[in-house]
């Protein structure tokens, strides 16, 4: 038995092994493939077919593989059933033909923007890629928030996706306190009010007295949109419109107290409130009715107390007699139990003597089976030895594999590792910055952890003099921080521009300028252009910093604040390195950190050192 179990578990282990072994050659087949496609589709060997776009700012031409396409793409399979050798697509640019031909290659995409998004709904549909129009509907929908909604609603216009109206629809519904005046809400059409209705009707909601509000205001301006009709063919189109939408409501989902305010509105069906009396009439109805039912449970509660109390008397009764019976019919059962044991006793003597003569004959057939047994035993004793060899040279190979395995797992431990302190840094980060007034968003964080890379500096870094709790004068400023030695500094202005600088050296009272090779300046938001976060280099370490009492931060001319903090001038290029493509002294230099050269205000400046 003990053999049989060694056998079984070698067996499971050497099938686990071989499965193992199965799912990463097939891991490896599928990126092998996907890098296969890749290379078919950058390289121009055997592409027998032709993509134009007359484009009139760009035209080009892309040239592919028929077969490829029309099997990813049933727009392709269509199109691509004639023996022409090319096909022109000219509602469509470069960057978008490149995006689609990629994912039908070796599925692949690029989500950029918000802008990107809607266009490549637009082309997977246009395309026919079912799959890829629910991942990008799925991550449209992740995408709309409560400031972004009503343009992804507009948009949704022209491709009718039921997921993304859903979305926009919840956050309306969630918001519409807020919105009910905004002129977007006005702009919807009559066809997304009604869904809307339906929306909420589905859900079971109550409609709240402002929704009849906006519905009212709505229904007037488009009647007042109406020019040259006379005010009673006015009227009746206004009520027309009103009744058309109100036939959608579920009557029981607006509140009494609500249903009473729309009295207010002219053109409101009187027939509607005759059928909501008659609704209340029902409902008090249903209330007597409920009221009768609870006493006749009541009365009928005490018919059962009644009834229970009989039933216990009965009860005992009917034990007593039973008991009674019980008692007559043991003494007779024990009488006739003891003259069944006696004939049982003789039938079992006799039983044993007849055993024991057929033990005898079946001892000797065994003995004779017993020999036959011992041969076969010792045939498979020679099978098993050889099967033991067997296994010691496949462990052997095994054992060689295994510590291949075991190299391969340590370096992605030490991979792991070095994540996982990334992570930890971040989360301290995070923590550090969490009670600030400026840095708001994650991906500020990972840039300054990136360009200051500097793990001690922030595992003992701390916040000190806030401008807005501290007061916004240099000298109290220059109390907090000179001599602190590494100083963070990032200031926010009134315009929403984020910027300031670092130093390994810091500010120390009316010093003057200070030499630092490793100070930068950067910038975290600018919404001037497409411009992103940045950091920019020291390029005159001599005049890297400039410490004086009647000023606040002052990093080369390239900006500084003044004594009251509050405001501050930008010379952008005369210490620090320049983006590329700004040239020094332009009006674009001088206004590239704080928006203008020098009517910036300060909002709040934040100081962080160790």
């Amino acid at each position: 038995m003990d053999n049989n179990n060694n056998n079984n578990q070698i067996e499971n282990a050497n099938q686990n092994q071989n499965e193992n072994e199965m799912k990463n050659l097939e891991k490896k087949v599928t990126k092998n493939l996907i890098k296969d496609y890749s290379n078919l589709l950058n390289e121009n060997s055997f592409k027998d077919f032709s993509i134009f776009v007359e484009n009139k700012s760009n035209p080009f031409e892309i040239k592919v593989h028929k077969s490829i396409l029309s099997s990813r793409s049933p727009f392709f399979n269509e199109s691509l059933r004639q023996e022409s050798l090319s096909i022109s697509l000219n509602q469509f640019n470069k960057k978008e033909m490149e995006s689609i031909l990629s994912y039908i290659y070796y599925g692949n995409i690029s989500f950029e923007n918000q802008e990107n998004l809607i266009q490549l709904l637009e082309i997977s549909i246009y395309f026919k890629l079912n799959l890829l129009k629910e991942i990008i509907q799925k991550k449209i929908s992740n995408s709309i928030n409560y400031s972004n909604f009503f343009q992804f609603l507009f948009q949704n216009r022209n491709l009718n996706s039921n997921e993304i109206e859903i979305k926009c629809f919840e956050l309306i519904n969630q918001n519409f306190s807020q919105i009910q005046n905004n002129e977007n809400l006005f702009n919807l059409t009559k066809e997304e009010i009604i869904k809307f209705i339906q929306f909420k009707q589905e859900k079971k909601e109550i409609f709240q007295f402002d929704f009849f509000q906006f519905l009212n205001h709505w229904i007037e301006k488009r009647i007042n949109s109406l020019k040259g009709k006379k005010y009673e063919n006015k009227m009746n189109a206004k009520k027309r419109l009103f009744h058309s939408f109100f036939s959608l409501f579920d009557k029981d989902s607006i509140s009494k107290q609500d249903f009473d305010k729309l009295k207010q509105f002219d053109f409101f069906p009187k027939s509607i409130f005759i059928k909501k009396q008659k609704k209340l009439i029902q409902d008090n109805q249903k209330e007597i009715e409920e009221k009768w039912k609870k006493e006749v449970e009541n009365k009928e509660k005490e018919n059962q107390q009644m009834k229970i109390e009989i039933e216990e008397k009965w009860k005992k009764e009917v034990e007593n007699k039973k008991k009674e019976i019980e008692e007559k019919w043991k003494k007779e059962i024990e009488k006739k139990n003891k003259e069944v044991e006696e004939k049982w006793k003789k039938e079992i003597e006799n039983k044993k003597k007849e055993n024991q003569q057929m033990k005898i004959e079946i001892e000797e057939k065994w003995k004779k089976e017993i020999k036959k047994k011992d041969k076969i035993l010792k045939q498979k004793e020679k099978e098993i030895q050889n099967l033991k060899l067997s296994f010691e040279k496949e462990k052997q190979k095994q054992n060689k594999n295994q510590k291949e395995i075991q190299k391969e797992i340590q370096k992605e431990n030490q991979n792991q590792k070095q994540k996982q302190n990334k992570n930890q840094n971040q989360k301290k980060l995070l923590k550090i910055f969490s009670k600030s007034r400026i840095v708001k968003d994650i991906e500020y964080v990972k840039k300054l952890q990136e360009w200051i890379n500097d793990n001690n500096f922030f595992s003992k870094m701390k916040k000190g003099f806030p401008a807005k709790k501290d007061g916004f004068n240099s000298q109290n400023w220059h109390k907090a921080v000179d001599g602190k030695g590494k100083i963070l500094i990032i200031i926010k202005t009134k315009d929403n521009f984020i910027f300031g600088g670092f130093t390994q050296v810091g500010f120390n009272g009316n010093t003057g300028d200070i030499y630092d090779s490793n100070a930068f300046i950067f910038s975290l938001r600018n919404d001037k252009g497409d411009r992103i976060s940045a950091k920019f280099t020291i390029k005159t370490p001599q005049s890297a910093i400039y410490s004086n009492l009647n000023y606040g931060p002052y990093f080369g001319n390239d900006f500084r604040l003044s004594s009251n903090l509050q405001s501050g001038w930008s010379d952008f290029g005369n210490s620090y390195n320049l983006p590329n493509g700004i040239t020094y002294g332009t009006n674009e230099a001088r206004s590239y950190l704080a928006g203008s050269y020098n009517k910036w205000v300060v909002d709040e400046l934040e100081t962080y050192f160790i």
